[in-house]
């Protein structure tokens, strides 16, 4: 694809950084979209803000992020999105999710949306983060407690390292070829957070432990971490499908798109450990 500008939207997030800094590392022009733009390449950009669809000007491809501070993202980003193909892009990924199918509820609405209206599409539907171990507060938990808590019970995740999700976001904005489709990404094998504790430890080298909770506690937990309590509910019923086997699955997705081979979470712990100790 002859792209001109991406405009990354979540640009300061653990997929939205990674998705600019690859873009600019191969030389394609990307413009960072924040509530708080800072940087040159910075614009400010806000989902609920109409004024800030300028943001896209210039840019013929557009990385999607939904705002994480509310459950209904189809009402809110359907109107920046008219916008966007007002302005002249043509080419839209949107982040989802492996348990949101198109039609569902928040970004599965979006995904049938975009399928439905957009020229050129593709919704990446990744796995777990690793980097909520890392990044997320189970980092502190690991560090303070020795404790992951969850509410998935046995139930075990394809974890899928940020860096591959920004690989195959990158190949899906500028192939020459719209992919046109969703493509479930995970990482090379599916662990339960019993397994990611253990890893944890033998990297670290200090016990680690997974703490099973009710989904009400798990979601009681997020609240008290900011998150809102309809925003919290959904998080801990995705714990709850965890615990199901709702997640249990390896896919070739990463490899498939940017034609490279997914992180195991062990070697992803020994490239993070120092967030650990």
């Amino acid at each position: 694809m002859g792209c001109l500008q991406v405009l990354v939207t979540g640009g300061k997030g653990k997929t939205g950084r990674r998705v600019a800094a690859r873009l600019l590392a191969a030389g394609i022009p990307a413009v960072v979209g924040s509530r708080t733009p800072e940087g040159a390449s910075d614009r400010r950009f806000d989902w609920s803000d109409l004024s800030s669809a300028a943001a896209f000007d210039g840019c013929s491809a557009a990385y999607l992020v939904a705002p994480t501070d509310r459950t209904d993202h189809l009402a809110v980003m359907q109107p920046m999105l008219e916008q966007a193909m007002k302005r002249g892009v043509q080419r839209f990924v949107l982040l989802s999710s492996s348990l949101l199918e198109p039609g569902g509820p928040m970004m599965g609405e979006v995904h049938a949306w975009v399928a439905a209206n957009t020229p050129e599409w593709a919704v990446l539907r990744p796995s777990w983060f690793m980097q909520n171990f890392s990044e997320g507060p189970p980092a502190v938990t690991i560090r303070e407690e020795g404790i992951i808590y969850s509410a998935t019970g046995d139930g075990r995740v394809g974890f899928i390292d940020a860096d591959d999700i920004a690989a195959t976001a990158v190949a899906a904005l500028t192939a020459q070829a719209p992919l046109n489709a969703d493509v479930i990404l995970t990482g090379p094998e599916a662990l339960s957070y019993a397994d990611i504790a253990a890893l944890v430890s033998a990297v670290i080298g200090q016990p680690i432990r997974h703490v099973q909770l009710d989904p009400a506690d798990l979601a009681a937990r997020f609240v008290a971490q900011g998150l809102t309590p309809d925003y919290a509910e959904t998080l801990a019923s995705l714990d709850r499908a965890i615990a199901t086997g709702a997640e249990d699955r390896v896919t070739a997705g990463v490899e498939q798109v940017s034609g490279q081979l997914p992180t195991s979470f062990r070697a992803f712990a020994e490239r993070v450990v120092n967030r650990w100790i």
